[in-house]
């Protein structure tokens, strides 16, 4: 038997089947259970989410023109691109699961990677999966109130019941999480086809009506540089999860291979799909339309396919389903990792022996967006806030790469990267952190708030470490607790 108050061993914990075993690895720690394909429909799950079905409206009103719409969703594809590169070297280098914070702790130090472990795990990804589950509820709803809002509180309840499906399928087991990945992405992505054929159908065999968007491509063009700033905002919100892979390399088999062709193969996927759906969506609505609709793709739909504009509604449905699990499956991996470097609860590092998954991060991911969600109407407006925080964040991953590049000169690097990459990178990171100071000051005031509400939380459970006896009574009761009720050991300490 353990002392009173200590964590349990995997020992004192009913033996359970291994099935990980199977599943590859020795049995402990997260299996290696992530083939090319499902890294490929990871990050192609995370990326088309909702973005792309509400975005085009975003873009279009900063950019003013449908020239130049397009060109920021190219460029926006190929600076996500840029990025994704840089990152494969620095997942091929650090070989942990946790994405930037593991890059960040490896060069900076655990203070900066703790403000950045606190904005991304706390607020970012809840926030996100809060958002995904609503535009679900919204869109899944809509099939059945074509002419009316739903009644009230039943959007919030389907949202509420997303979250919980998901959280359950990825507490269940690692394999059925990924089967739900990779049907939904290929949903999305038939979905997408399917604007895209049409679309290119209009412009090859349609009336010229059709082509009235593209006369004057760059007629009405913004001169306001921070407006078109802003529609890169909107563009690169739509490639949001484009690092996500980075976040479980522990999990990916042979990562040296499978996590370059993975990035290269999804974002270059995505780009496509992202610029072609846009010319698409042109075809059937003008710029002056696309302002005054939110969602684009439903009115794609109803302009297009009659009867069958009822598809569109369901197939954004599935878009976020997909990309709801992406986030969830990633984002505890991120507490995971933070626990392990003793930035959470230990009780977070722990995973279930038999169905091989991190079920307490999993479960306190999926919480955290619950509470979002019922706690807060304006859930866009608090990511708005925290935009800042997040590309600060990239950029000092990216000035990461450079650090290592310095004290790690002999590592063996499998990818390596012409500096001219990182350095565009980051000059581009810092544009997007700057240009909001002067655009938008008060929602970046209040962004860096909370960010640095890192430093108090950091300061008294981390750097203060002769915390009284009844304090380290209380979290180790509760560990135990923890680890009883949902059968979870640290097996990677076992003697």
């Amino acid at each position: 038997m353990a002392a009173e108050n200590e964590p349990l061993k995997s020992k004192e914990i009913e033996e359970q089947p291994k099935n990980g075993e199977e599943e590859g690895g020795d049995g402990k720690g997260l299996a290696k259970s992530l083939t090319l394909f499902n890294g490929v429909s990871i990050i192609v799950g995370c990326i088309i989410g909702s973005g792309i079905f509400v975005s085009p409206t975003g873009v279009q009103e900063q950019a003013g023109s449908v020239g130049l719409s397009l060109l920021v969703w190219l460029i926006s594809g190929i600076f996500t691109a840029i990025g994704a590169y840089c990152y494969a070297e620095l997942g091929t280098l650090i070989k942990k699961s946790g994405g930037d914070y593991a890059y960040i702790m490896e060069a900076f130090g655990p203070f900066v990677a703790f403000i950045r472990l606190w904005i991304e795990a706390i607020v970012v990804r809840p926030c996100t999966v809060t958002i995904v589950a609503l535009t679900f509820a919204i869109y899944g709803l809509r099939p059945f109130f074509p002419d009316c809002a739903p009644p009230d509180g039943v959007a919030t309840l389907l949202a509420i019941l997303l979250i919980v499906l998901m959280t359950a399928i990825n507490c269940v087991s690692v394999r059925l999480a990924t089967i739900v990945q990779d049907w939904f992405t290929i949903a999305k992505v038939v979905a997408l086809v399917l604007i895209i054929l049409t679309g290119l159908y209009l412009l090859i065999f349609g009336e010229s009506q059709y082509k009235d968007s593209f006369e004057n491509l760059f007629e009405n063009t913004s001169q306001d540089f921070t407006k078109v700033s802003l529609a890169f905002y909107s563009g690169l919100f739509a490639y949001s999860g484009w690092n996500f892979l980075n976040f479980i390399v522990e999990e990916l088999q042979n990562p040296k291979r499978n996590l370059p062709l993975a990035i290269a193969i999804s974002i270059t996927t995505c780009t496509v799909i992202y610029v072609l759906t846009n010319v698409a969506l042109y075809t059937a609505i003008s710029p002056d339309e696309m302002l005054e609709s939110p969602a684009v793709a439903v009115l794609f739909a109803n302009k297009l396919y009659g009867r069958f504009a009822f598809i569109m509604p369901l197939c954004v449905a599935c878009s976020t389903i997909g990309s709801a699990n992406g986030v969830i499956f990633t984002s505890s991996r991120l507490f995971y990792s933070g626990a392990r470097e003793g930035q959470m609860p230990v009780v977070l590092t722990m995973i279930n022996k038999h169905t091989r998954t991190p079920i307490p991060a999993v479960i306190l991911t999926g919480a955290l967006s619950i509470a979002y969600l019922l706690a807060s109407k304006d859930v866009y407006q608090l990511i708005n806030y925290i935009q800042i925080s997040y590309w600060l964040a990239i950029g000092t991953a990216i000035a990461a790469l450079f650090w290592l590049r310095k004290t790690m000169p002999d590592a063996p690097r499998p990818i390596k990267v012409p500096l001219i990459w990182p350095i565009i990178f980051i000059l581009g990171c810092a544009a997007l952190v700057f240009i909001p100071i002067f655009a938008a000051p008060r929602d970046t005031g209040i962004g860096l708030l909370i960010m640095l509400s890192a430093v108090p939380v950091y300061v008294i459970f981390i750097g203060w470490k002769n915390k009284p006896k009844f304090f380290n009574d209380f979290v180790d009761g509760t560990t135990i607790f923890i680890q009883k009720l949902f059968m979870v050991v640290d097996d990677e300490k076992e003697d």
